[in-house]
């Protein structure tokens, strides 16, 4: 018998799976990535008993804690003219062509941003997981952030299930539930303190070169979302 955990594209298990086996080597914990569109179909049908999913879901029937949120950016071919950017706004890829998305398959929307259909806007986490040497990824200033968020069913939230909820929320295995270190903020049953986003966008720049749809921050070096 092992503990199931399903994971979407973007989210890396390893920290808490080794956590886990520290705190319970009798009991596995197999982890299986499954693509967004079927993020929580293994966990209704009972085949997972908790799940790190994209946000947003249906939660009916579910406890979901939102954690940490993804900031966007956007995928660009390495000859774009905003490829040197710092960062961009909505605003400076109005009227610029849009690479056609491939729905649960962001590998190959961005392929096709690679050749040169247009851009496409990802969450930083996915940009990272598909790095391309022909695409580059700019943070997008004021896009909309993504969130992952631990979701499990309500009938089986049992002491097990709770153990891996406080190893994902930083509790050791002497401390109590209410005692969390975690930074990542949550909502309905249990609620913990906001998180750090994935990436921070670049500083704003003045405007530079012949600003197309709008101008965007130019810089030294491309703009590439990295952690800080």
């Amino acid at each position: 018998m092992a503990l199931r955990l399903d994971y979407v594209a973007g989210v890396s298990p390893a920290k808490w799976l080794r956590a886990w086996a520290e705190r319970h080597p009798e009991l596995p914990l197999d982890a299986v990535r499954v693509d967004e569109p079927a993020q929580l179909d293994r966990l209704r049908t009972g085949e997972a008993d908790l799940a790190f999913v994209r946000l947003p879901v249906d939660a009916e029937g579910l406890h979901l804690i939102p954690l940490w949120e993804e900031l966007a950016v956007a995928v660009l071919e390495k000859g774009h003219p905003f490829a040197d950017a710092d960062s961009l706004t909505l605003a400076d890829l109005k009227g610029e062509p849009a690479a056609p998305v491939q729905p649960g398959d962001p590998a190959m929307t961005l392929e096709l941003v690679a050749a040169g259909t247009g851009y496409a806007i990802v969450p930083h986490s996915l940009a990272r997981l598909h790095h391309r040497r022909d695409v580059v990824a700019v943070p997008l200033a004021d896009a909309p952030s993504t969130r992952i968020a631990l979701v499990w069913a309500v009938e089986r939230d049992d002491e097990t299930i709770q153990d891996f909820v406080g190893v994902v929320r930083g509790r050791t295995a002497r401390s109590s539930r209410g005692a969390e270190t975690s930074d990542a903020p949550g909502e309905g049953a249990r609620d913990v303190k906001p998180a750090r986003a994935t990436a921070k966008p670049a500083a704003k720049h003045p405007r530079g070169g012949k600003g197309r749809g709008g101008g965007a921050r130019r810089g030294n070096g491309r703009g590439t979302g990295r952690r800080r």
